[in-house]
């Protein structure tokens, strides 16, 4: 089968490329998923310059790629949940680097994948599962934040979108911060918008009235800002500082979890969450797609199609 391979740790997106690699093995209690759709998040850039190598092995050639929408094409011997023919999605990270979704198929383990509902397109599907996870730990470790103010730092990007939205469905009042461009396209979510950079904290504090009842951060660097405006007792989290952990907050990391995809997709069918496409690239633009997820310029979500 055709895949996107890279042989070695580098930052240079055209060492990447598509040639004939060997067809996964379906192991018993995993599903062989024709990829329709495979979202591009900026972890999938980050592995190829080895970002993550002190703490996941890696086996070369690297697919790149851990989320995945398509359709089941042969089932293991102890996965009752599928069977050939169902359409599903699923954040599909292995323990090992290796074989990935920028491929015309993948093995993904059962725990991992949730079905797909009618309503979303193939792209949607591909684009949700490790951004939108990653949103839903996060407002989830913010316990209960109806009627109460959150700021989200990183408001309009991939996973700060998901999270602004999924925190406004919870009955929160949502401040989020992200360049003027983007105040709109917030605003459309029921998000107040707030420009970042020096006077932060003040800007955060005039809008919310006195300080916030938590906040969620999605780009780091923000500790400082987080402990000026939230309150005493307030929670914090964060997907990019680990400091947070001595001032009484939650560092997020996702793992693969169906049941937790399949709560994202339930969203999207009812209407409380959006995603937003930015773009979609063949096999042979994955760099192209890496070069525009690391230029942090994009809304929405990139999606690989096969």
């Amino acid at each position: 089968m055709r895949a996107a391979v890279y042989d070695r740790f580098t930052r240079d997106f055209d060492d990447l490329v598509v040639r004939d690699v060997p067809e996964p093995k379906v192991s018993p209690a995993s599903v062989l998923i024709e990829v329709r759709a495979a979202g591009v998040n900026p972890v999938d850039w980050k592995l190829m310059a080895g970002g993550l190598d002190a703490i996941m092995p890696t086996m070369f050639p690297v697919t790149p790629g851990w989320d995945v929408a398509g359709v089941v094409v042969a089932v293991g011997m102890d996965t009752p949940e599928f069977q050939v023919g169902d359409e599903v999605l699923a954040y599909a990270r292995p323990d090992v680097v290796g074989g990935g979704t920028f491929a015309e198929r993948v093995d993904v383990p059962v725990r991992a994948v949730a079905h797909k509902p009618a309503s979303l397109t193939w792209e949607q599907a591909g684009a949700l599962p490790l951004a939108g996870g990653t949103a839903l730990r996060a407002i989830d470790a913010l316990g209960d934040i109806d009627g109460r103010t959150v700021l989200i730092h990183g408001a309009a990007g991939g996973v700060g979108s998901f999270a602004a939205q999924i925190a406004v469905a919870r009955g929160a009042s949502v401040i989020g911060t992200a360049s003027e461009r983007n105040h709109d396209h917030l605003r459309g979510y029921g998000v107040e918008p707030v420009v970042y950079g020096d006077g932060l904290a003040d800007r955060v504090l005039a809008l919310a009235g006195g300080p916030v009842d938590a906040v969620a951060d999605f780009v780091g660097g923000q500790l400082d800002t987080t402990l000026a405006v939230l309150r005493d007792g307030g929670m914090q989290v964060s997907v990019a500082d680990p400091a947070v952990v001595a001032h009484g907050g939650r560092h997020i990391w996702v793992r693969p979890d169906g049941a937790e995809t399949a709560r994202l997709a339930a969203m999207v069918d009812e209407g409380t969450l959006k995603v937003e496409i930015a773009g979609t690239f063949g096999l042979d633009q994955v760099a192209d797609a890496f070069r525009a997820s690391a230029s942090g310029h994009t809304r929405g979500k990139l999606v690989i199609v096969p």
